[in-house]
């Protein structure tokens, strides 16, 4: 394979019909809320075996609206909203300090599907983010308790001995408490569903939900 950027770039294709199915999807047959459409596209995503259908890319803003983009799991997702995790103290946990808005993007091109979810975020309560840590892995309890996220690394080795103190932690202390561990819930205000065709007629259904005090949602088409 060659090095040349463009050369590379030019050479790719999406949605190869040796491993990408473009199911089709009929706006008019979607649930009026969009959480249960999420869930059966996720079902969906997984039964097809998409590799890591849980990690979306995360967006955020800094105190002087500069935006920035990150991986993160999701850990869950309900009437609540859709649930990630963090230290308050990295760096989007003071973007969202600062700025408490957010956007998740889901990408599973083993479907040629996305979901954009976009709204306000707020702290689920602490006992909540501890019990949601603690149902996790040693290794996710480790990584918590090392701490210090988006701080200056002094070297690998720093790393390595703070790592391995608190894989020890983890191991002989499975309730260990992380006070920064917090998890944090978008509450949507959009949400939309694109799913690839072969021929680029793609079906973008938008959800948004209504400004009226307990209203509803409504839908919209949009332009591929």
């Amino acid at each position: 394979m060659g090095t040349d950027l463009h050369e590379l770039l030019r050479s790719l294709r999406v949605w190869d019909p040796a491993v990408t199915e473009l199911p089709p999807f009929d706006p008019a047959t979607a649930p009026g809320e969009p959480l249960p459409l999420f869930t059966r596209w996720f079902a969906e995503a997984v039964a097809a075996g998409q590799t890591e259908p849980h990690t979306p890319a995360l967006a955020t803003a800094d105190a002087e609206g500069l935006p920035d983009v990150r991986i993160v799991m999701l850990h869950g997702a309900d009437a609540a909203g859709w649930s990630f995790a963090t230290h308050a103290d990295s760096r989007k946990g003071r973007h969202l300090a600062a700025r408490p808005y957010a956007a998740l993007s889901f990408y599973w091109p083993v479907l040629g599907r996305q979901v954009r979810v976009r709204g306000p975020v707020a702290v689920a309560p602490a006992e909540e983010a501890q019990a949601d840590l603690h149902a996790r892995s040693t290794g996710a309890l480790a990584a918590a308790l090392t701490g210090r996220q988006s701080t200056e690394l002094g070297s690998p080795d720093e790393l390595a001995r703070a790592s391995e103190a608190a894989w020890e932690r983890a191991g002989r202390e499975p309730e260990a408490p992380v006070p920064s561990w917090t998890l944090y819930r978008l509450q949507p205000d959009e949400v939309e569903f694109f799913q690839g065709d072969a021929r680029r007629r793609h079906v973008r259904l938008a959800y948004r939900r209504s400004e009226q005090e307990g209203g509803g949602w409504r839908t919209r088409l949009l332009w591929p």
